[in-house]
Order: C-alpha cells, then structure tokens, then sequence
C-alpha cells in the first residue's frame, strides 16, 4: 500500500484531492412553508451534479430558519457553480424560471453579499420580462445608498419578488474522499454519515444524489466518443482482472464524496471532517482521494492537511 496515516483506527492514505476553478453564487429561496421552500430548492439542483454533462453543478447547502431570513419566511440556500460567469448565469436564469418561479409562494434573494462577491449577475434583472411588462421595480432596506433592488412579478397566485442582481465569485470544485469499506452496508451507512458532518460545515455542498457518487469517473475512455468513463482503478469487481486496480484486499464497496466551495479551506475542513465521521465505523478499512497528478485542476487538498484542520 501507499503512504498512510491513521484516523480512528482507519488508514487514510497520504495523497491529496485534486480541485479546480469554477464560478459560484448561493441563493435563498424563501416560501410560505419550508416545505415548499424546499420543493423549490431540490427542483432547481436537478439534474446538476458533474459539469462533464450537466449545465452546471448545483446543491443545497442548509435550510434557513424564518428568523434569519429576509423576508421572515422559511428558507433554503442552494448554490451553483458554473465553469464561466457567463454559463453561471445561463444556468441560474432557466434553473429559477423553470422551478423557482413555477413554485408557490416562493421569493428569491442573493445570498452571497456584494462585498464578499466578485462580480454581480442581472439575474432577477432577466427574469423581470416574464412579467410582460406589468412587472414592479422597489427598493427595500436601509438607507438610500445601501437600498437593494427588487423585481415584482405578476403571476396567477399572487407575485413572484426576485432581488435584481445575485452574487458570484470564483471558487473551488471537486474536493473529495474516496471511503471503502467490507460491504456496501456500512460503506453506505459510513458515507452517510460524512454527509451529515459535512453539512455543518457553511458555504459548501456536495452535488451528487444525496451527496454520494457511486460511479466515479477518470479522464477519457477507450471509447474516442467518451471524454470520461468508470474510475476503473477504484471498481472492486474488476479488482481482480484489472493490472491497475487500487482497490485494497478485503475491499468491496466504494463510495466517492465530491465538494464544491466558496473558498479552498472550506472545502478542506469539509473533506476532513467527512473522514473522521467515516473512520467511526467498524468495517471502514481505507479512505484515499481522486487526483491525476496535478494535470486536472490547480489546487492540491492534501488529507492529511485536511484531517488536520477539521
């Protein structure tokens, strides 16, 4: 085996997550009820988990209580990463106008400040045209020079309010661990568990359905067709005829957690406290990371560094 350390009794092998650069916003969609707040959440961040095929890269970050919302209304945070500003926006404007704006009793509001943002996208700016020109700008907030701008959009069941612009700024994509275990039952409930410690854990996500990849993928394939195919190194049940194979003996579940953050500890702190939470469970018996040496993305998250800082 390669290089290791140990976390509860697990080895955590001594190689780094290799992230690269995305654009990121986070929105807050209010509704009358969490329920609905979070109908609206989940139906936007479809259908978004691996810019190899997907528009973009979307997921929930974390219900917000009504106390800390800005229109007192329960909430949910989502936020999404394209690979430019420009495919970002694309992304936000049909995601909001196909499954936020069609959700009852829904609002939504930047929920990246401007002064920690990079750029600020006309997103509600766009979607004011649905409202085929009987939509409402207003201002709301305190003091003339730090009012935001709002739009308000005439629909069937009442009015759809959208802040006018929503922040973006560059951030980090695909933090991960790769956890291992015995059988699929307790790499699943070990896997899950990092999910919910990563959670707690602000300004990130984890895209994939309910956090867990179970068909990584590597670069390129023996198909010229294919730009990505199955991380054969990391199948168990071809460990066997595979040459290359790292799956470890007594190895015969893996589940892959894939992070995107606002910034590059955040996501590190994610990935460290996603192992400790894994390496709680008897029959865990290796957690390593996904990297292709440097050639895929310009930050190098180390695991052990990670570990260290969670």
């Amino acid at each position: 085996m390669e290089m290791s350390f140990e976390v509860n009794g697990v080895q955590v092998e001594d190689t780094f997550a290799e992230g690269f650069s995305m654009w990121g916003s986070r929105l807050i969609i209010t509704a009358a009820t969490q329920k609905w707040a979070n109908i609206a959440a989940t139906s936007m961040s479809g259908y978004a988990t691996s810019v190899i095929a997907c528009d973009c890269e979307a997921a929930i970050e974390r219900e917000i209580p009504q106390e800390e919302t800005p229109d007192g209304r329960p909430g949910t945070a989502v936020m999404i990463y394209g690979f430019s500003k420009k495919k970002l926006a694309a992304s936000m404007l049909s995601r909001l106008g196909q499954c936020v704006l069609t959700c009852p009793s829904t609002a939504v509001f930047n929920g990246l400040p401007e002064k920690e943002s990079d750029t600020m996208l006309d997103i509600g700016k766009s979607i004011r045209f649905f409202g085929d020109g009987y939509q409402v700008k207003m201002r709301m907030g305190d003091g003339w020079q730090h009012r935001k701008r709002y739009w308000r959009i005439p629909v069937m069941e009442g009015e759809f309010l959208i802040e006018e612009k929503i922040g973006a700024k560059k951030a980090v994509a695909g933090g991960n661990l790769l956890i291992m275990g015995e059988n699929e039952d307790i790499t699943l409930k070990a896997s899950e568990a990092a999910i919910d410690a990563i959670h707690k854990v602000s300004g990130v996500v984890t895209p994939f359905p309910g956090g867990l990849c179970r068909s990584g993928s590597k670069v390129g394939s023996k198909y010229a067709f294919l730009k990505a195919s199955t991380n054969t190194p990391f199948c168990p049940a071809i460990k066997h005829s595979l040459k290359d194979s790292k799956v470890p003996d007594g190895i015969n579940s893996v589940l892959e957690v894939v992070i995107n953050g606002f910034d590059q500890a955040s996501v590190m702190k994610a990935m460290g406290v996603g192992v400790k939470a894994a390496t709680e469970f008897d029959g865990i018996k290796w957690i390593t990371a996904v990297n292709f040496d440097g050639k895929l993305g310009k930050y190098q998250m180390s695991l052990k560094e990670s570990v260290e800082s969670a």
